[in-house]
């Protein structure tokens, strides 16, 4: 299966480190112009410029929350063909019981998680609109379908409120020829929050966590890019609304 974005923009939210990057490199791969968004400005201009398979990466400053923000990232593509929001994460915070989590600390995990998802669907669905076509795939979480192994409730509270807005859009937005659809990756260390959140599991759960998995070992940024770059091609065309667990095996 041939897989090529030559001729469209793809949109990546939260574009710097991890799974966002690997995705965004992975589309300039395969062609695509990648207006790749994220606060890191700094990590992002280390990655931008043409890509070896006929791509590029145009590196973007964007906060996910703010929507004047988006509108700036907007005017930098021109239009999208493809969203990918990968932006959101835990946002430095760790596990504390339910009494102890202010209400200032949930909204920070869900704006960045679901709020940004619903502004930045909302900036690129007009042009998709008019096109008759788009792809938008959110990054949702093994969180978004059971509990989170952060133990945040505001994370998985968000997560399970992504998947649900990628339902109601994709019944929205189908008539129109976009599909809406996500991917559930299972735990990886890909960024500082999620490398303290795997060393402060004991030492017999990291130990043993791999036999959790069926595939026997964990999951690389690329995994997810390459259920991205399928969700986003031709030949997902009649996918919508779903969200398809990257997790190596049921038990991840």
């Amino acid at each position: 299966m041939l897989i090529r974005f030559d001729g469209r923009t793809a949109i990546v939210a939260g574009a710097a480190r991890g799974i966002g990057q690997t995705i965004a490199r992975s589309l300039a791969q395969d062609g695509a112009r990648v207006i790749a968004c994220d606060l890191l400005i700094d990590e992002l201009t280390a990655i931008a410029g043409r890509v070896d398979g006929g791509g590029e990466i145009i590196a973007v400053p964007v906060d996910v929350t703010d929507e004047h923000s988006i509108g700036e990232a907007m005017r930098a593509a021109g239009s999208a063909d493809i969203l990918v929001y990968v932006a959101g994460g835990v946002r430095g915070q760790t596990p504390r019981p339910l009494e102890q989590v202010s209400a200032d600390d949930f909204d920070i995990i869900v704006d960045a998680n679901l709020r940004g998802a619903f502004l930045f669907a909302k900036a690129v669905a007009p042009a998709m609109r008019t096109k008759g076509q788009g792809r938008i795939v959110t990054i949702s979480s093994r969180a978004g379908l059971a509990t989170s192994l952060t133990g945040i409730q505001s994370y998985a509270a968000a997560k399970h409120g992504q998947i649900g807005l990628v339902k109601q859009l994709a019944q929205e937005l189908g008539p129109f020829g976009i599909t809406v659809n996500s991917v559930a990756p299972g735990f990886m260390a890909t960024s500082p929050d999620y490398e303290r959140q795997w060393n402060a599991w004991p030492a017999a759960f990291r130990d043993n966590f791999i036999n959790s998995i069926a595939m026997r070992r964990m999951g690389t940024p690329q995994d997810i890019a390459n259920a991205v770059a399928f969700l986003a091609s031709d030949h997902a065309s009649w996918i919508t609304g779903q969200t398809i667990p990257v997790t190596g095996g049921p038990l991840a």
